[in-house]
């Protein structure tokens, strides 16, 4: 009989891809750990776990699953699930790489892992809200491991980003991987809190996935939140301190033609409350995920006093 660990994986026995798959996902499913970092059920966390460690692409699908796996790959999936499972760390954490808009990103516990909705609209390049040939510069605010602003590079190849961050270990990470995609040219990595190392800089398009969890929701977050930088996570009572800064300070840097795009998750309900005024549009992320609103310069101009 083939000996079974603590993590539910067959040491002998799961010698193939899709079986590694089946039994990791069992596993999680077991153990009831929280996804949300990268995905939102066990099945694709463990498929992401198997290809990571057989260095297969995703883009091969089901087509790798007869593939069979070494003695070496299978205890190194195994440890990986173990210290998923005991120690609640996200994955993309323990294979330091996560997908975002199409980027293959490296990611450590200085940063976020990368999951904002705002890569779809990268991806459709912020359309029909702005005119793509028009773009020229474009400001990410609280950029982590930069992936917001590297799917922005690559959505406007002839804009110039700035990617800013308070944290300075962030930028470390931000760096390697606005190196790793060979976009130094293009995108300027600045630590700044908020606007302050960009006085004087107007810009096309400001985007933000900034800090927005208030004090009581930071109590309830899962384990796995744990592992990520508060920083990146709280923000004050209501988790509404670095959105209220941004709205605040934003219109002076927004060209006339300029759009504000910024992340605030399930603290939409106190954004509206506290900006009953503010013309906010909430765009349909096909590819899943709520909570992004967008202002033009226009809407701020008019907007003066609600802020």
């Amino acid at each position: 009989m083939p000996r079974l660990s603590h993590t539910g994986i067959k040491t002998v026995g799961a010698r193939n891809v899709g079986a590694a798959i089946e039994r990791c996902a069992r596993a999680l499913r077991k153990a009831r750990v929280h996804f949300g970092h990268g995905t939102d059920n066990a099945r694709d966390e463990a498929a992401e776990l198997v290809f990571f460690v057989a260095g297969l692409a995703h883009e091969q699908g089901a087509g790798a699953y007869e593939r069979c796996l070494s003695a070496r790959q299978l205890e190194r999936i195994e440890h990986i699930l173990r210290r998923r499972i005991s120690e609640r760390i996200p994955l993309p954490y323990l294979t330091h790489r996560a997908f975002f808009a199409g980027l293959n990103l490296y990611v450590d516990e200085r940063v976020l892992v990368p999951r904002s909705p705002i890569a779809d609209l990268a991806l459709r390049r912020f359309q029909p809200w702005i005119t793509p040939t028009r773009v020229r510069r474009i400001l990410d605010i609280g950029t982590g491991s930069g992936a917001i602003a590297l799917a922005c590079a690559r959505a406007f190849p002839r804009a110039h980003v700035d990617a800013v961050d308070i944290s300075a270990a962030a930028l470390q990470v931000c760096r390697r991987n606005v190196r790793s995609l060979k976009l130094q040219s293009r995108v300027n990595v600045l630590r700044s809190d908020h606007f302050a190392a960009v006085k004087g800089r107007r810009y096309d398009i400001i985007v933000s996935n900034p800090p927005y969890v208030g004090r009581a929701e930071m109590r309830t977050l899962p384990r796995e939140y744990r592992h990520e930088p508060r920083l990146g996570l709280a923000s004050g009572a209501d988790g509404l301190d670095s959105v209220r800064t941004i709205l605040a300070s934003a219109r002076p840097h927004l060209d006339g033609h300029g759009i504000l795009v910024v992340e605030v998750g399930n603290t939409e309900g106190a954004l509206l409350r506290a900006y009953p005024k503010l013309p906010f549009v909430w765009p349909q992320i096909p590819m899943g995920g709520e909570g992004v609103f967008l202002l033009n310069a226009e809407d701020l101009d008019a907007a003066t006093g609600a802020l």
